[in-house]
């Protein structure tokens, strides 16, 4: 199946938020066979443009390339890493994990180090370790083999993670958030074989730390509305209550009414409703969250631009691994392409 097959590829790329490069060029290549245009933008955005009648609806859809991840701070003496955390990320996730540093021509695994339990003391056992007091591993002997390594500062490096599929409709992997958005993109252009609207496909860059692709690539696009494609918090899980969110995984692609930095706008709210009526397909609806997509950033770009945002519920987010269900995906890109189809009766 194409879409399984370009999330594990996407999903296993590098893309740690201001150094997309593998994804976007990974975007390009997937973009290509539905797309009558590539275009790269001075952010590094990735645009791909399906021409539709002269004067038609512009719709962008908006999928965000980069991963929460790390960067290289600090190289010590004895060749150890220090390093910045790049978008939100829990420092208790961070100890023992394997990971992988990108040099300019290379790539070396390596583990997320502390000191060892055995010789701390019992009030240093019940803290939570900060990411300042962690370190990366990478076997160099010292700072002068590490840049032997090609190792060097701002260097990004990524959870090593394989992407994993568990029976027929689940899968697990690194980065869903949001090569999950990214996949589903590509699958909404493949099922488009011809619309009256002109659509902009659009990776945007830098959304984990303040959305800023998507501000730029919604000013140069101009469009007339927007969906952007993102993954959400799915609270199936023990320890969530139904209050913090109702959205699960497997029961169908989620759309925001409102998160901190969007109100969906009512017209696309319903559109999209409707839509999924029309075509029996099953959403979640959910509001109040504290996060927010690249939604918010477009709808304010210029004098406005009427988005709404549908997502694919998934498990443990701005972690090494997360977890999802294909159909979700599937269903997400059905929704959108068909909702496409009759945008120009409905705007």
């Amino acid at each position: 199946m194409a879409l399984n097959q370009n999330l594990e590829k996407l999903s296993n790329a590098c893309g740690v938020t201001g150094r997309e490069t593998q994804v976007r060029d990974l975007m390009a290549e997937m973009l290509k066979p539905y797309a009558d245009e590539i275009q790269i933008d001075r952010m590094e955005n990735v645009i791909a443009i399906k021409k539709g009648k002269p004067s038609a609806l512009k719709i962008m859809l908006a999928a965000h390339m980069d991963e929460v991840g790390l960067m290289v701070k600090t190289i010590n003496k004895d060749g150890f890493l220090q390093f910045s955390k790049m978008g939100g990320i829990d420092d208790r996730i961070l100890p023992a994990q394997k990971v992988t540093v990108f040099t300019k021509n290379n790539s070396y695994p390596g583990i997320i180090g502390s000191k060892p339990p055995h010789i701390q003391k019992e009030e240093e056992r019940k803290k939570i370790i900060s990411y300042d007091d962690l370190f990366i591993d990478v076997g160099a002997a010292s700072k002068e083999d590490a840049a032997k390594m090609g190792i060097s500062i701002g260097d990004p490096v990524v959870f090593d993670v394989a992407y994993t599929k568990l029976g027929k409709d689940v899968v697990m992997g690194k980065a869903f958030d949001n090569r999950a958005g990214c996949a589903t993109m590509i699958e909404i252009m493949r099922l488009l074989k011809k619309t009256d609207c002109t659509v902009y496909a659009v990776g945007t860059v830098q959304e984990e730390v303040g959305l800023r692709g998507a501000a730029t690539a919604a000013f140069g696009v101009d469009p007339d509305l927007a969906i952007v494609l993102d993954v959400t918090i799915a609270g199936d899980v023990p320890g969530v209550r139904e209050f913090d969110t109702s959205v699960k995984m497997g029961k169908g692609p989620a759309l925001t009414i409102s998160d901190s930095g969007l109100i969906t706008h009512p017209k696309i709210l319903r559109w999209f409703i409707d839509t999924a009526q029309e075509e029996k397909i099953a959403v979640q609806l959910e509001s109040g969250l504290m996060g927010s997509t690249d939604a918010a950033r477009i709808s304010i770009t210029r004098q406005g631009v009427p988005s709404g945002t549908i997502s694919i519920p998934t498990r443990y987010i701005h972690s090494p691994v997360g977890m999802l269900s294909l159909s979700d995906i599937e269903n997400s890109a059905k929704l959108a392409a068909a909702a496409i189809a009759k945008a120009a009766k409905v705007f």
